[in-house]
């Protein structure tokens, strides 16, 4: 493997059945269709074990799913016969311990194979399990030989980074091959921690001071001044008193660009056309004060019935909520000041923290994605009071999504236009190119280049 590409594991002891349950959740991931984060935090909730045990069937799951697509093109020359062909669960096991010998440091490869043939002997049969012993063995005496593609095409990217050839093709297309090449090895690194300070109860100094002493390893980030990088825990989030009296919210960096971009201030009526579990809705409510109206609307109750609960943790009282769809808002109260729009988008900005996400992505998906951006957009520019403004979101990197769908909307609406946001940015370290981006008024973060997701925004001001 290249440097950057194994993930270290702190204590090489792993307990049978933390690998088993890691079958079993590859196994709904794969052949059940379940998405992966809800299988894991369905796996783990309630469950005795150890955080560290909680971490590695983390690991293992979300990095074989994640690498499949290189595991499987070393497996294919050591199987007979297709791998579409196998039996699902000794594929899972090859799998599964292929990523834990290639990609995992710290475990013993002999404990890896033999847990191995003890899962196939459980799962399949004696007769298999010594196939899986054999496979293993053969490949562990020649991985530092494997064949990949050659390494200046870019079905050697797409193999060796494990992602889908459209993807690939797409980077290399709009950002060139070293920008590709970062992008696609920040996607297969371990997902960062980081929490956004709930200012409305403390300050990041303070934050940090009561996460120490609760064993959490942290420190403000370099990137933004409150939010709070996560090293290490000693429990599970949910067990932290700190989290249990909502000084915090778990986000990514880039994410918490968004509120501070719209910039809604105290007293003011806000929208939140798809506010989701309430990230980016909590965070206005902070830089509100808890003072003035915002209505967070999504699609789904149960996302909104997580927001409400999120906001009551963390102290916020100015949130309602509305279940529907926001393109058929009948609204007749007053307009509101901003509106925030997250719009549903391909994601591939975050594929660092979906594992499956880059596998369930087809080109053919955006088209409806884009009707839907369309369709929200249209909406925000009806409801919207005029000097008012829209901060348009997505976490994808795709131009389709992003700076076109702007563009067009600018044609449809010549009373919007672009605002510049590189003055609500000064404190980020962004790059020349980033900043005069910004001063245009759009800015796509690429993902990995300050160490953070893909994230685009635009800012628009009705005139």
């Amino acid at each position: 493997m290249k440097s950057g590409q194994r993930n270290s594991s702190k204590d090489a002891s792993v307990d049978g059945s933390v690998r088993e349950q890691a079958l079993s959740i590859l196994y709904q991931i794969n052949q059940q269709g379940a998405f992966a984060n809800l299988a894991l935090d369905k796996g783990l909730q309630n469950s005795s074990l150890s955080i560290h045990e909680r971490n590695l069937i983390t690991e293992m799951v979300n990095g074989t799913v994640r690498m499949q697509k290189h595991l499987d093109w070393v497996l294919a020359f050591f199987l007979k016969g297709k791998l579409e062909k196998q039996n699902p669960w000794f594929l899972n096991i090859l799998r599964l311990s292929l990523y834990q010998l290639l990609f995992m440091e710290n475990i013993p490869p002999y404990a890896c194979i033999n847990e191995a043939v003890n899962l196939t002997r459980q799962r399949v049969n004696s007769s298999m399990a010594r196939v899986v012993n054999a496979i293993l063995r053969n490949i562990l005496r020649q991985k530092d030989n494997l064949t990949y593609p050659p390494d200046h095409e870019p079905e050697y990217l797409a193999v060796y980074h494990s992602h889908p050839d459209w993807i690939v093709k797409y980077y290399l297309n709009e950002f060139g091959w070293d920008a590709t090449v970062s992008i696609l090895e920040y996607n297969n690194r371990r997902p960062s921690l980081d929490f956004r300070c709930n200012q409305l109860k403390t300050s990041p100094e303070q934050l940090v001071h009561c996460l120490h002493s609760e064993g959490v390893a942290c420190h403000i980030s370099s990137l933004i001044p409150w939010a709070i990088s996560v090293q290490s825990l000693s429990k599970s989030i949910s067990d932290l008193q700190s989290f249990k009296e909502g000084l915090f919210y778990v986000q990514n960096q880039a994410s918490m660009l968004a509120a501070w971009l719209l910039n809604p201030q105290p007293g003011e009526t806000v929208f939140d056309l798809c506010a989701g579990v309430g990230g980016k809705t909590t965070q206005m409510a902070e830089l509100m004060n808890n003072q003035g109206k915002i209505i967070a609307f999504d699609i789904y109750p149960q996302k909104l019935d997580l927001l409400a609960k999120n906001a009551s943790r963390m102290g916020i009282s100015i949130i309602c909520t509305e279940a529907g769809d926001a393109t058929q808002i009948a609204y007749e109260g007053k307009r509101p000041d901003r509106i925030m729009l997250d719009a549903p988008c391909s994601g591939l900005g975050v594929l660092n923290r979906r594992a499956d996400s880059r596998w369930q992505r087809r080109p053919e998906d955006l088209k409806a994605l884009l009707e839907i951006q369309q369709a929200l957009l249209h909406k925000a520019a009806q409801l919207v009071k005029e000097g008012g403004y829209i901060l348009y979101s997505t976490c994808s990197t795709l131009k389709q999504e992003n700076q076109l769908q702007v563009e067009e909307f600018l044609e449809k609406h010549p009373d919007f236009r672009l605002e510049p946001m590189d003055d609500r940015l000064e404190f980020f370290p962004l790059r020349g190119e980033d900043r005069s981006q910004a001063q245009q008024g759009m800015l796509l973060l690429i993902p990995g280049r300050y160490n953070t997701d893909g994230m685009f925004y635009a800012l628009l001001r009705r005139i």
